[in-house]
């Protein structure tokens, strides 16, 4: 219940509690699965004609949503959204190969291994 003078109510005090160190980088990581099963489920829809896969969509979308927001409270926010991306990138081009059936060649491989390596390179980058 937030304290109130009279009609009017006063701002709420917000605890700030710390996240432990990795765990910011957890719910981003978390956060970008979610965010491949959110692309996944939207191409399993059939635009938008399947239930099942409708309902994924959502929760997928919101999951992606608050585990990203409760990331951002740890890290910066150009640095997760690109750590986020690049993960989220290379996890959607994984399922594409595995279970969609997409060519897999070397350029390809090297250009995922190519996001991993900068995406890695800006976590190590935001710690110093």
């Amino acid at each position: 219940m937030r304290p109130h003078r009279g009609n009017r109510l006063l701002p709420s005090t917000r605890v700030h509690v710390p996240l432990a160190n990795g765990r910011p980088w957890l719910f981003l990581m978390a956060s970008a699965v979610c965010e491949v099963v959110w692309i996944v489920s939207l191409k399993l829809t059939d635009g938008f004609a399947r239930v099942g896969p409708l309902v994924l969509y959502a929760v997928s979308g919101l999951g992606c949503a608050v585990c990203l927001s409760v990331a951002l409270r740890a890290i910066p926010m150009g640095t997760a959204y690109a750590v986020w991306m690049g993960a989220s990138v290379v996890g959607a081009l994984l399922v594409d190969v595995a279970f969609f059936k997409e060519p897999w060649n070397v350029f390809r491989a090297a250009c995922a291994l190519l996001i991993l390596v900068g995406t890695c390179g800006l976590r190590f980058a935001a710690t110093r």
